[in-house]
Order: structure tokens, then C-alpha cells, then sequence
């Protein structure tokens, strides 16, 4: 097994980690100021980082194995293995190469903020839905929760999630162009700049009066977020923060 050594925290990386998916990492980890990812045979990064030799263990399921439950809000987030008799609502997520194991804080609190919302009956676009977690997550709470991504390798394990939890979430390859709107509510886990490209297509999918929960946004960016969402005519009216990380809270 190869790992390729990156100096730094997933926060400070953030821009880096979604491009050693796209070429071939098959896990990620986090370790004394560094992150390692995974992968079966070493190729030429355009990353700064070293490569080191590791015995031939499977560290994708090493780091799987690893996992432990997280509560957020009423949910609790398990892998198919664990075993839990609390009072949470079970939120069951194979982990894998898609992002969205709970394990987040940008997860957590979007977990957290649709949670506190009455989303019954109401119809809501997850955009970037990665493992499904979150429309999973609001189909439980009662909405009819469609989640769209362009990443074509992330939709069997997201739909294969929301069988898991017996839940009617829907998904489709795409970005926002893919959905139906207007919608009720919107929620997207992605990253400030991203979240400023795609702000006004966010109020378009919209009702009036409608939500949408933007993070993904490192705070020093946070900024760059909020300018785009007023300019494209979204009202702030809630802000979480996890370390980090930033939630916002929009309305049409």
C-alpha cells in the first residue's frame, strides 16, 4: 500500500481533498498535523506532499473500522456494523469514497439545522448529496427529499443509503440543472466559492419564503459566500459555526 503525505489539517487542505478522490485515493485519515491518503500504487501528484511505503493492509477498512457513532441533533449516524440502543433517530451510512459519514462538522450542523425545521410535506434539493446523508436525513424528517451530484460514482451508494434506512429519497446525476423546482428548502454542503458560483441559481430553485442552508465554508472564507447569496437576493437570518466551519442559513 501506497499513502501519500500531505503537511496539514483537512481545514487547511480543504481545496486539495476532493481532487486526491478524483485520482484514485481510495481513503483519507488525518494524523499529527498531517493527512494521509490511500492509494494502490503510487502516480505523479500536481500536490505537494511525499509518498511513504506502508505493509500491505487494507487501510480503507482499517479507517472504516475506525468510525464510531455520532449524535447530531435527534440522529444518530451508524455505520451498518454498529449496534445502538439510544433514543435516536438511526441515521445507517456506509462509509465509503462519497463524503457524508456524520462525521463532519459541516455534516453534523446541516443535520442539525434541518432538524430544527418543519420539513414535512415539503419538497427539498440536496445539492452536492455525496453519500445521501442529508436528503436521507429529510426524507426521515418528512420531506419528499431529492439529492443531485455530478459525480456519477457517489449515486449507487447514495440510493443503496437511503434503501438501507427505508427511506423514499430520491437521486439523479447532475447539479442543480437536474432538479425540479421550485423547492421548499435547499441545502448544500460544498465550499464558499462554489457556494458564490452557484447562488443564483440557489434562489431560482426557490419559492419566496423559502430556506436554504449553505456550509462546506471555512470561516476566513465566509465572506465570499455571503457577498454572493445578498447579491443574489437571499436574506440571512441564521448562522451555526463548529470550529472551523461555518453554517449559513438563507431565505427567499
Amino acid at each position: 500500500m501506497h499513502v501519500f503525505v500531505l503537511k496539514g489539517s483537512f481545514a487547511s487542505l480543504d481545496a486539495y481533498l476532493p481532487k486526491l478522490f478524483d485520482l484514485g485515493a481510495s481513503g483519507l485519515e488525518e494524523k499529527d498535523g498531517e493527512v494521509w491518503a490511500y492509494f494502490p500504487g503510487r502516480i505523479e501528484l500536481p500536490l505537494p506532499g511525499e509518498w511513504r511505503e506502508l505493509a500491505d493492509t487494507d487501510w480503507l477498512e482499517v479507517w472504516k473500522r475506525g468510525l464510531e457513532p455520532v449524535k447530531a441533533g435527534p440522529f444518530v449516524v451508524l455505520a451498518p456494523w454498529h449496534e445502538w440502543s439510544g433514543p435516536e433517530q438511526r441515521l445507517v451510512i456506509e462509509p465509503g469514497l462519497a463524503f457524508g459519514t456524520g462525521h463532519h462538522e459541516t455534516t453534523q450542523m446541516a443535520l442539525e439545522a434541518l432538524a430544527a425545521a418543519d420539513l414535512r410535506g415539503r419538497r427539498l434539493l440536496d445539492v452536492g448529496t455525496g453519500s445521501g446523508i442529508l436528503a436521507i436525513a429529510a426524507s426521515l424528517l418528512g420531506a419528499d427529499a431529492l439529492g443531485v451530484d455530478i459525480d456519477p460514482q457517489v449515486l449507487p451508494a447514495a440510493r443503496e443509503n437511503a434503501r438501507r434506512n427505508g427511506t423514499s429519497a430520491r437521486f439523479k446525476l447532475g447539479s442543480l440543472e437536474a432538479a425540479e423546482p421550485p423547492y421548499d428548502a435547499l441545502v448544500a454542503n460544498l465550499y464558499a466559492e462554489l457556494h458564490a458560483e452557484l447562488a443564483p441559481a440557489y434562489a431560482r430553485a426557490l419559492g419566496p419564503g423559502r430556506r436554504v442552508w449553505i456550509t462546506g465554508i471555512l470561516s476566513e472564507r465566509e465572506e465570499v459566500a455571503r457577498e454572493a447569496m445578498e447579491k443574489a437576493g437571499l436574506t440571512l437570518s441564521g448562522r451555526r459555526q463548529k470550529g472551523e466551519w461555518v453554517l449559513l442559513e438563507y431565505h427567499r
